[in-house]
């Protein structure tokens, strides 16, 4: 059981430091479509369930160490290509999303420069990249539990602290500009893009882990996980919707309201978040073109962290923005590979059942 909520924990700290560390994510995927924004969050969260379970229970069926091994068996070598080179790009995308949200979480809370809290992130992601697999996947799992207890602080501050009703709340939420047409396809752009950006590393993870069944349950039980935290975090934002709407980090924002002790507190949880994210997007990367623990790793993981660093200037708003709903378009194509693998795999099982029974045939061996 334990390995099972290590796993769980270790899938929902890859996934949250993208998909809603900063609060920003959730401002423009839900809660800007106001109360339908909940109903998109329910639909995440039964997705990401389902998926998070293939996830991990395909890379320790196949016992991957990258995600192209997984892919390209799961999609042929057509479909693999484009799949594989999807995963690449946006890992090392979201990793310098990350970097650049740490330097705006920075400047935020204490007013340094966003290049600061970029290197102080680069630093420490090439660091941990460089550890063997089961110390990564342990230290990403060790810090989830404080931004659930952080994300209960906020729900339950909002919830007794909120006067404001729904129906006043709920032009406010809708004026927030989002780059998605509605609810639907930001829900499904959403869990699409967190696929995309947690595939990589679930499959290394899954991987990991030989017992199937210890796989598959933490994957879905981590893709709950993620669901609640969304309708958790949507619903703290859209009940303090009038402070934060201009925000870059609106979670940080309402947590600072509450108390400066607190903000402090809450900016290591999500400085650590977005630090569990960056350590799987760079450790997924560098994995998909080295071997692990090799002088060339490395090399190639130092280089990575310099680049990822030089591109972080771009800024951490303008990334989400627009950056983030392309990897959400361009991952449906993994999730249509995801639904389909269970059927693939079962045909490919029979294919090989039926070979088998045909040479056994040849050599006069009985068959069952």
């Amino acid at each position: 059981m334990y390995k099972i909520i290590q796993m769980a924990f270790a899938f929902i700290g890859v996934i949250v430091g993208a998909g809603f560390a900063s609060g920003n994510e959730i401002l423009q995927y839900f809660t800007s479509f106001g109360a339908w924004g909940t109903a998109g969050a329910v639909l995440s969260t039964g997705l990401f369930a389902y998926l998070g379970m293939m996830l991990m229970q395909m890379g320790s069926r196949l016992q991957t160490q990258s995600h192209d091994e997984a892919i390209y068996k799961l999609s042929g070598k057509f479909m693999g290509v484009a799949v594989d080179y999807i995963i690449i790009f946006t890992l090392f995308g979201v990793g310098v999303v990350m970097v650049a949200g740490a330097g705006s979480m920075l400047n935020q809370q204490y007013g340094a420069p966003n290049w600061v809290g970029s290197l102080i992130m680069t630093v420490l992601v090439v660091s941990t990249v460089l550890l063997p697999i089961q110390r990564v996947i342990a230290l990403i799992a060790a810090i989830t539990p404080f931004l659930i207890i952080a994300l209960a602080i906020i729900c339950t501050y909002s919830l007794f602290t909120s006067h404001a009703s729904l129906e006043e709340l709920e032009p406010i939420a809708t004026s927030v500009k989002s780059s998605l047409p509605n609810w639907f396809i930001s829900a499904i752009n959403y869990v699409s893009f967190n696929v995309a950006v947690g595939a990589g590393m679930s499959l290394v993870m899954g991987g990991s882990e030989k017992n199937e069944n210890i796989a598959k349950w933490g994957g879905l039980l981590g893709g709950l996980g993620v669901g609640v935290l969304i309708l958790i975090a949507h619903y703290a934002i859209f009940l303090n919707i009038k402070d934060v709407k201009d925000m870059s980090l609106p979670l940080l924002k309402i947590i600072q309201d509450i108390s400066p002790v607190l903000g402090i507190m809450m900016t290591v949880v999500l400085f650590g978040m977005i630090y569990n994210t960056g350590v799987a997007m760079y450790y997924a990367f560098v994995a998909r073109f080295t071997v692990m623990q090799t002088k060339r790793s490395y090399i190639f993981a130092i280089g990575t962290g310099l680049v990822g660093f030089i591109a972080s200037f771009v800024g951490f708003t303008g990334l989400v923005a627009y950056f983030y709903p392309l990897i959400g378009y361009l991952g449906l194509l993994l999730i249509a590979i995801l639904v389909a693998a269970p059927f693939r795999i079962k045909k490919a099982s029979k294919v090989e059942q039926h070979n088998t029974n045909d040479d056994a045939e040849v050599l006069g061996v009985p068959t069952v």
